[in-house]
């Protein structure tokens, strides 16, 4: 049996189990684990802190000592048993996920998506052999079907993700990784997914979603209803189909969206 078609059995039996007996469904969880323990996973997420890169718009995040709110001591190890860390960043920090609601004052918050959309075949489309020539290249709908012409058609309810290696600046050179112009989605590419192929989701490395400031491809993904990763990593380590995403975020009521943490299983 093919990596592909294994994926797909892998899919059904997880989907399956939902609606069959407790016995035989356990059996089926039981055997899909074993399949997915038995691969490669690969971490689509940066680490962040106080200093990485975000927009400017925004602001650095930053990263205290958790106090007590009476004497506003931190608490230790040493002296408490325990220490913690006290947060205070936008919810747009390192990668991340936004919400419709984000762009959409009637869109679904980041505790409202359903946990279905959170675990997605993974399409890989890669937009570095374009760089050479154009470095803030707009990954178009004739680059999309090469990529089809080689690989196959892009399946439905996919989440899709724009591979750039812009990741490799984060830690290495952060303000590279914050210029202005860097490669990115085309809007008509945008447009094409969702209503041509019926993606689920679309992510990519950087900090935006489109080459300009116009923001008209991160408006239409998210004023339909649909969620987006952005400041993916290790695109590169991931085939171009045939591997599944799994993307969680914490439940923040009402959340306008938060960091999250994405990684790959491997076919």
């Amino acid at each position: 049996m093919s990596s592909k078609l294994r994926l797909v059995v892998l899919l059904s039996i997880i989907f399956a189990s939902c609606s069959s007996p407790p016995s035989e469904a356990q059996g089926d969880l039981a055997r899909a684990y074993r399949v997915i323990a038995s691969k490669k996973f690969v971490d689509l997420t940066h680490s962040f802190g106080p200093e990485t890169p975000v927009w400017s718009g925004f602001g650095q995040a930053k990263f205290a000592p958790a106090a007590d709110p009476k004497t506003h001591k931190p608490y230790t190890i040493r002296d408490d048993g325990f220490h913690a860390t006290f947060y205070e960043m936008v919810g747009q920090y390192g990668t991340h996920v936004d919400p419709p609601a984000h762009f959409d004052e009637k869109g679904i918050t980041m505790d409202e998506i359903p946990l279905k959309q959170m675990i997605l075949p993974l399409i890989v489309l890669d937009d570095t052999p374009y760089l050479a020539k154009d470095p803030d290249h707009a990954f178009s709908v004739a680059d999309l079907k090469t990529w089809e012409k080689k690989h196959g058609r892009i399946p439905p309810r996919a989440f899709v993700a724009l591979r750039t290696d812009m990741y490799k600046d984060w830690d290495e050179n952060p303000e590279r990784f914050k210029r202005e112009k860097f490669p990115a989605w085309a809007f008509e590419t945008i447009k094409f997914l969702y209503e041509q192929r019926g993606v689920i989701a679309t992510g990519h490395e950087s900090m935006d979603t489109d080459t300009t400031d116009k923001m008209l491809s991160e408006t239409y993904i998210l004023q339909r209803g649909h969620y987006q990763i952005e400041v993916m990593a290790n695109l590169d380590k991931v085939p171009p189909k045939g591997a599944l995403i799994v993307v969680t975020w914490p439940k923040v009521r009402k959340g306008l969206g938060f960091p999250a943490r994405a990684f790959a299983v491997l076919p």
